[in-house]
């Protein structure tokens, strides 16, 4: 009995072996390994939410940028316009307006060169700089179309033209026609967003002897386009031309 006792005691006061990793103040290790895979897996859907989030802000703002590319509140993107009087054939009303470059712009001054008189809405329209942006990035292809001068017309003072070029980096001539004298003169002032208090977004061009060769006013309803690709623009531009000469 002795023996037995002496035996029991020592089995007691022996120092006990420490229990496996995770039986003791934590799951099994199977356990724990699941846990961490479950974790893994939360962290790749909050991954995929996220770049779904980014992918659908990013094809937000494409949709937007084509929007205003199209320059066409419609969306259709054809770029239709219509043709206002004084047309194709007639004689091209003239005037002298001053320029944001200095001195004034003489219509009649222009004879025996191909004048493109772009008549838009005025420093409240970032598209219609844009496009002036966009031209003056390719007066070659003007250049190439017949187009011997560019300028636009608008109804702000020459304060404010000269200030928005500056800030859009533009050359070519924008000139001030604060009294709509002009922009009446062609109807421009028919086709824009503000009703006739400011002019559209309209093309003439004016021949060599004083006529109207072609004509497109962009900004009517229902669409009000304020923006035309160039190259759609250049195209538009040399089949009205070409039809002009042919008739």
């Amino acid at each position: 009995m002795a023996s037995k006792s002496t035996a029991s005691a020592r089995r007691r006061a022996a120092p006990q072996k420490p229990q496996a990793a995770g039986r003791q103040g934590g799951p099994p290790g199977g356990a724990a390994r699941r846990i961490q895979r479950a974790e893994e897996a939360r962290r790749a859907r909050r991954r995929k939410v996220w770049i779904r989030t980014g992918v659908g802000a990013a094809a937000a703002v494409a949709v937007l940028l084509g929007v205003f590319l199209t320059g066409s509140h419609g969306g259709s993107g054809s770029y239709t316009y219509q043709v206002g009087q004084p047309g194709p054939g007639a004689s091209a009303p003239d005037f002298t307006l001053a320029s944001n470059m200095g001195g004034t712009f003489d219509l009649a001054a222009q004879r025996g060169k191909t004048v493109l008189l772009y008549f838009q809405e005025g420093t409240d329209c970032q598209p219609c700089w844009t496009q002036l942006q966009a031209i003056q990035r390719d007066m070659a292809g003007f250049h190439r179309a017949g187009i011997d001068e560019i300028v636009s017309v608008t109804t702000d003072p020459l304060g404010a033209l000269r200030q928005a070029a500056g800030t859009y980096g533009t050359t070519i001539p924008v000139l001030s026609d604060p009294n709509l004298a002009v922009s009446h003169a062609y109807d421009a002032n028919g086709y824009g967003m503000m009703g006739t208090s400011m002019d559209g977004h309209s093309f003439i061009v004016v021949g060599p002897t004083g006529r109207i060769e072609w004509r497109a006013d962009y900004g009517g309803a229902p669409n009000y386009t304020m923006y035309v690709p160039v190259p759609t623009l250049l195209a538009q531009m040399r089949a009205g031309m070409a039809r002009h000469h042919a008739s």
